[in-house]
């Protein structure tokens, strides 16, 4: 991300949202944060989205919500980010891991009915780079074992899947707004979106002590109140999501033609569904070399996830280490993130293009 041209871009009025925010003095979960909650449910078509402190914390409270809890299982994958399991474990539940399809690397649909147990209590897929996963085949499932359906949307602001938004293809969905997601703080904060009121109200109550009113407190709940500086510098940027979203499909096609003649695999979209391109991932032979001899020309990759999740060291004690997961593991080992955010231009893609052909000669 280049978010010093977008701040550059949006400077004017994001100074003058952030000092509205601090001339108020109403520093958390205040007018921004409940116009921002309004207008994000709007954007998603949800009835409700809630702000927290984090990505994170959204993930968790979207599955405490929904009831998941201590002797829960929670069927999710490995080719994530390690607070999707995390929020399953803060959650007091058990990850169960089921691996990625290839086109993609959503959760693989196929794979889920053999995970479900009679402790299986929700479905957490990720949607992951932007691209959404098949939620009719997960609904389907989900539905005919009476189970919960939750979004992991970290990745996936203004994805589409069959005219809907990410966010409202579930019983409940988790956004992180990290600063470099398409809709990125200036800090940290998070999202979640539900349909269903119950789960809103209790997500409220996860974010804030479990506070009710002065004094009083319905459960013990967590201090992740989304702050009014970060709800201002978001409503900012959510008003011009659609039209970046637009800018990223745009460059995304472009990197695709430019990259046609390349031995690189490149992502595509699936029909009817809509992609975000929150990154533009491709699977590169000789992944770590091509890496090497781009950063040497000035061009900065990422390799998510070169480590899974699951095979983090701090999550070796709860024994997710031992799933095979085939797919996941050829991921590892190819995946190449090149640079993709709205400010790029058409002539940086065919820079990074021409370096890539140089490196396959």
């Amino acid at each position: 991300m280049d978010l010093k041209a977008e701040y550059l871009d949006l400077r004017e009025e994001m100074v003058a949202a952030i000092d509205g925010a601090l001339t108020s003095m109403r520093l958390f979960l205040g007018p921004n944060v409940e116009a921002l909650e309004q207008e994000f449910a709007e954007f998603c078509g949800v009835k409700y989205a809630i702000g927290c402190g984090s990505g994170t914390d959204a993930c968790q409270f979207a599955l405490q919500g929904a009831g998941v809890g201590p002797g829960d299982e929670v069927i999710t994958v490995g080719w994530t980010f390690i607070a999707t399991l995390a929020a399953i474990l803060h959650a007091g539940a058990t990850p169960v891991l089921v691996d990625i399809e290839p086109q993609h690397l959503c959760m693989d649909p196929a794979a889920v009915e053999a995970a479900i147990t009679p402790r299986t209590k929700a479905i957490f897929p990720v949607h992951i780079y932007g691209h959404p996963c098949d939620m009719g085949a997960l609904r389907e499932i989900s539905d005919r074992h009476g189970l919960l359906l939750i979004e992991d949307a970290s990745h996936a602001h203004g994805a589409e899947w069959q005219g809907q938004r990410a966010g409202s293809l579930g019983d409940a969905a988790a956004f992180s707004c990290y600063m470099s997601k398409n809709l990125g703080a200036y800090g940290e904060a998070g999202l979640v979106t539900t349909n269903d009121e119950a789960i809103a109200e209790r997500v409220r109550l996860l974010r804030n002590h479990g506070y009710i009113s002065r004094y009083e407190h319905s459960l013990v709940g967590y201090n992740s109140r989304l702050d009014e500086i970060q709800a201002a510098v978001l409503r900012v940027k959510l008003a011009r999501l659609a039209e970046s979203i637009e800018k990223r499909r745009r460059q995304a096609e472009f990197y695709r033609q430019a990259l046609a003649d390349t031995p690189l695999t490149l992502p595509c979209e699936e029909p009817g569904t809509r992609h975000c391109w929150y990154m533009f991932n491709t699977r590169a032979p000789r992944r770590d070399e091509l890496a090497a001899f781009l950063e040497e020309r000035g061009i900065a990759t990422g390799q998510h996830y070169r480590v899974p999740a699951h095979r983090q060291p701090a999550l070796a004690p709860y024994g997710l280490d031992k799933y095979h997961l085939p797919e996941t593991d050829r991921a590892a080992e190819d995946v190449l993130i090149l640079p993709c955010h709205h400010y790029l231009t058409e002539g940086q893609i065919e820079g990074v293009a021409e370096q890539v052909r140089a490196f396959y000669g």
